[in-house]
């Protein structure tokens, strides 16, 4: 049986001091767990021009799945958190979720803290679908702003966006805590904690960038976002939600008693508010002929009906 990842911020950053005490990229390598035809490793080279190893987390599938959920992880930032709900997915679905640049095993060893680098750094991911694929691009947390600007330089690429737990700015109060003990401890802590509070805290001026991005999709976004979230609160999300002025209305979902990691709770309940976001194939239009009014002919007149027999037309007509 799967072993479970540790639960929260604190639990994680433990997993971080971990790592880093044995010199794993994972806290709990995924391979252990899953065989690869399960879930496997996998990399790319970063877009851009940057020429970084990218290492992702993939769900190999046979044949191409009809749609590719890419998933754009928060800060820290690691896949294997996914892992739980990479396995439940079903055959009809594939998922590839990345150690952003700077985290885990991906390159490069300083923090990029530049959303828009990130971006640019990301999209071979929505380039890697197959013929016919389409892509749901999910960010979570930090990752929501980098998902934005990646859609919106690749809008053929993106069927959907889901901004999942998005973190915008303004940190609630536990990652209030976290950060302002992480910047006091700045040059002791981990390599991958101490790249996550740089990105947190230097993120709001550049939000502008994510902003302008979602007001120029034309495709379907959805915020999906628990009600207990105390590190990304749930009230910043639903204020930008109306304040930005998107071609078509944002589905804003309120998960009821969720906090700020969906991916922590039961899987079938995340991936079944991801499906929720798959636009709906329609009904092939097919064309049928008008149902014509039935036609009455009207009956002989009784002045061609045949006399009877010793009749005269003054008696056949009266």
């Amino acid at each position: 049986m799967p072993r479970k990842r540790p639960k929260g911020v604190l639990a994680m950053g433990w997993a971080c001091i971990e790592c880093a005490a044995t010199g794993r990229t994972e806290h709990a390598p995924t391979s252990a767990d899953y065989p690869d035809t399960v879930i496997r490793r996998t990399s790319f080279y970063a877009g851009g021009g940057h020429g970084w190893r990218i290492s992702a987390l993939e769900t190999p599938r046979e044949e191409p799945a009809p749609w590719r959920i890419v998933v754009i992880t928060g800060a820290p930032s690691w896949a294997e958190y996914w892992a739980e709900t990479m396995a439940e997915l079903p055959q009809d679905r594939e998922m590839i979720v990345v150690d952003r640049p700077g985290y885990a095993a991906s390159e490069p060893a300083h923090a990029v803290t530049d959303i828009r680098t990130q971006a640019e750094a990301l999209a071979p991911l929505l380039h890697a679908a197959a013929p016919g694929q389409k892509i749901l691009l999910v960010g979570q947390s930090y990752g929501a702003a980098i998902a934005s600007l990646m859609a919106e330089a690749n809008p053929s690429r993106v069927s959907a966006l889901v901004l999942l737990s998005g973190f915008f700015g303004e940190t609630g109060s536990t990652a209030r805590w976290l950060l302002d003990t992480g910047a006091k401890a700045l040059k002791v802590i981990p390599r991958d904690l101490r790249h996550a509070v740089m990105e947190a805290s230097g993120q709001r001026p550049q939000l502008a960038h994510a902003r302008r991005a979602l007001e120029r999709l034309t495709l379907p976004i959805h915020m999906i976002h628990g009600d207990k979230d105390d590190f990304a609160p749930i009230e910043v999300a639903e204020r930008l939600s109306r304040e930005v002025r998107t071609r078509r209305p944002i589905n804003f979902v309120r998960t009821e008693g969720a906090n700020h990691f969906l991916n922590d709770g039961p899987a079938e309940q995340l991936i079944a508010a991801l499906e929720s976001c798959i636009p709906q194939k329609k009904a092939a239009w097919t064309f049928r002929l008008p149902k014509l009014p039935q036609i009455r002919f009207p009956r002989p007149a009784t002045a061609f009906a045949p006399m009877a027999p010793g009749a005269t037309a003054r008696q056949q007509t009266a």
